[in-house]
This record gives C-alpha cells, structure tokens and sequence, in this order.
C-alpha cells in the first residue's frame, strides 16, 4: 500500500512539472486561436505524467522501455514542429523542444528524483518566461563582451580544474591552483565590474563592485578599481571609496573563518579586526558625504572587459611572495611566524588565516596565532594602499593610501593595548 502511495507521489510530482511548463506555454500562446497552437497546458501536462509513467515502468522493465517512448514522443514532437512550420511559416522550436524537456523531467521524477526534476522544471519554466529579457540582452551584447565572457570561461572551467593542487618548486611552495584561481578571482572582479558600472552607472556600480569584491578579494579589487582610476582621473574618489569598501569588508570575511576553523580565537580578534572595519569604512563614508555631488559620468566605463593580462602579472606577483615567505619560515623556523605573517599577507591574508587557525593551540599558542592573523590583515592594508598608488597614481595617495595607514595603525595600536 505505501508503495501505491509512494509511486502516486512520484507521478503527481512528473505531473506538476508538465503543468507549471505549461502554464508558462500556455500563458504566452494565449492570443494564439484554440487548435492553432503546438501545446497548451493540458499537453504538456499529459506530457509530463506520460513521461511519469514511463520512469516508473523503466525501473520495473528495463531502460528499453524509456527509449521507445522517448523516440515515440520525439517523432510527435518533430511531426508537430514540420505542420505548425508548413502552415504558419514560423521556424521557432522552443514549444517542441520544451515538449521533450517536460517528457524527461517527468521520466526522472518517475525515477524517484524529484528534486532534480523539479529543479531542472523550475529552471526551464524560467528560461520559457526569460525569452524578451535574454533576447534583449543578446542585442547589447558587444563582439569584445562575448569574447571576454567566453575567455572568462575558458580560464576558470576549463584550465582551472585541471591544475595540479599540490606544492612544486622550492619548498614546495608553488601551487599552479591556487595561484590561477586568484588570476581566475582577478579576470572575474574586472568582467562583473565592468558591468555593474555598465548597468548600474558608475556612482553605484563602483560600490556594489567594492563590496562584491571585497568577499572575493579585496586586493584583486584594488588592483582593478586603481586601474579604473587612472583611465579615468573624474572617477578617482569613486575608486577610492570602492577600494576602501572592499578592505572593510575584508575584516568581518576573517572573523567568519576563523570562528569556522577555530572559534575558540574569535573573541581575542574581534576588538582590533572590527576597529580596523569600521576605520575603513569611516574613512569611505567621509570621502564619499565630501564628495557626493561630484559630477559622475554614467557613460564612463572600462574598454576592456576582462584585463587578463594585468590579472596574470598579479599572479606572478603572489607566486614570488608565496617563495619568500616559504624560505623565511625555513630560514628562521617557529620564530619567524610573525615575519611570514607579514610577508603572506601582502599576497593573501585568507592563506595566512587558514593556517594559522588550524596551528593555534597546536603548533603555535593561541595567542601568538591571533597576534599573527591581525599583522596579516595590517600587512595586506598596507600593501594594498601602496599597489593603490603604484597603478591609480599619485593621487590615491590621500584617498586610499592614508585611509589604510590609518586602518593598519588603529589595528598596531589596538593589539599592542590589548
């Protein structure tokens, strides 16, 4: 008896699928006259149980069950497709190729998976309603857009995952992954920044950029917003507060590792980490009020959608640090934990936090562990404020560099208080 119930369930679930795609079809065929259109609710809810009832007599005779009703529903669709384009001369398939879609996603639910069907139905219904929005979209798509979306994928899908994650080199101090994976978080902060300024306008596509980047890396983002800034010399109290959001947002990012790996370290860092959050974004919000009826071209914007290149030198950059502060710690042993808590932060503060969470208690004292988590975080301010310089000019010398020397000192001065 709970097996009846069960498979009702099962066909009530590949029902609901073929009815929610249809609904969606039948709302946007509406004007079309009753006997015009491909299929309707009704079809594609009968689709969907037929599709029900074939997962289920698939577990019970066999995979040749589902192949024929597969083809069987296939030639139906493709029979409909070749009457409906002889006599309206309308070429579009989407109705025919939703058919086969709803018979699949009723036969997985047939199946007994339903979260996977009903996921991939929601999705689909989406796509189906999504049709004016993604065309237009496509229309403002530039040609040097698309290819900077499609490297974007190349770099992270493709060459990403089949990199080594493990040491070479020097004290093994290489890692080819996690080096292109801060390249893949640089090219991606550049490509959603260059839209967000694109969709948003500069004003508030900067921010949202700056706080977005600052969960991903606050140092990729300041490489990009310098850049930004130096392009364009009317957007560099933008830039500065962007860049300034994104190392704020830095602080709590480490709180939450930390109380993840170790949280039995979160009380001794949150004085001096939250200190240092909220002189950061203090000096932002100052900047900003000071300059908020500045003039701000919308149109202004990146000409490159994806700087891979600048992306690959930064790589090179953190792949240098990485071995110099491999061979202090094998220089200098245990001792040098605080002079590599320096020299890693500059390259990635996450790296540095990540280790010494886990050696706190273990290899290390907690205390000198947290003490080394905060000389990162000041290490990585301090090096970001002078990579702003370095690329946004002399002038992100009062916007941003002060502005981190502030923050680095507040958190110095607060550990050596506390």
């Amino acid at each position: 008896m709970e097996t009846s119930i069960y498979q009702l369930l099962l066909l009530g679930s590949a029902l609901a699928i073929g009815l929610l795609v249809g609904v969606e079809r039948g709302w946007s065929n509406r004007n079309i006259a009753e006997g015009k259109r491909v299929a309707g609710l009704r079809t594609f809810g009968l689709i969907g149980l037929l599709g029900g009832i074939t997962g289920l007599l698939t577990s019970q005779l066999g995979a040749l069950i589902l192949a024929v009703a597969f083809a069987c529903v296939t030639a139906m669709t493709v029979a409909a497709y070749l009457i409906s384009s002889r006599e309206t001369s309308d070429i579009g398939m989407t109705s025919n190729m939703a058919m086969v879609i709803t018979f699949l996603l009723g036969a997985l639910a047939g199946l007994d998976q339903i979260v996977i069907a009903a996921v991939c139905g929601v999705v689909t219904t989406l796509l189906l309603r999504s049709k004016h929005f993604l065309h237009k979209l496509l229309m403002q798509l530039s040609q040097a857009e698309l290819n900077a979306g499609l490297n974007l994928l190349i770099i992270s899908v493709v060459l990403l995952p089949v990199l080594p994650d493990q040491g070479y080199g020097p004290w093994q101090a290489i890692n080819p992954y996690e080096t292109w994976l801060m390249v893949v978080l640089i090219a991606l902060i550049s490509f959603v920044g260059y839209f967000m300024i694109r969709m948003l306008g500069a004003q508030r596509g900067i921010l949202m950029t700056g706080f977005a980047g600052g969960l991903l890396s606050s140092t990729a983002l300041t490489l990009q917003l310098s850049r930004l800034s130096r392009d364009h010399p009317s957007l560099q109290q933008l830039c500065s507060v962007g860049v300034l959001v994104a190392c704020g947002v830095m602080f709590p990012r480490m709180i939450l590792v930390v109380a993840l790996i170790k949280p039995a370290l979160v009380d001794a860092l949150f004085i001096p980490l939250v200190l240092m959050l909220a002189v950061a974004f203090g000096c932002a919000a100052l900047i900003y009020r000071h300059n908020g009826n500045q003039l701000v071209l919308d149109d202004v914007q990146p000409k490159n959608p994806l700087k891979l290149a600048s992306a690959m030198l930064f790589g090179l950059l953190l792949v240098t640090v990485a071995l110099v502060g491999r061979a202090i710690v094998e220089w200098l042993g245990e001792s040098g934990v605080f002079l590599i808590a320096l020299v890693s932060g500059v390259a990635d503060v996450d790296a540095i936090n990540l280790t010494l969470s886990r050696m706190a208690g273990e290899d290390i004292s907690p205390d000198m562990a947290v003490l080394g988590i905060v000389l990162a975080s000041i290490s990585n301010t301090l090096f970001k404020g002078c990579l702003a310089v370095f690329v946004g000019g002399a002038g992100m010398i009062r916007w941003v560099m002060l502005p981190l020397v502030l923050t680095a000192a507040t958190g110095l001065l607060t550990i050596w208080l506390l």
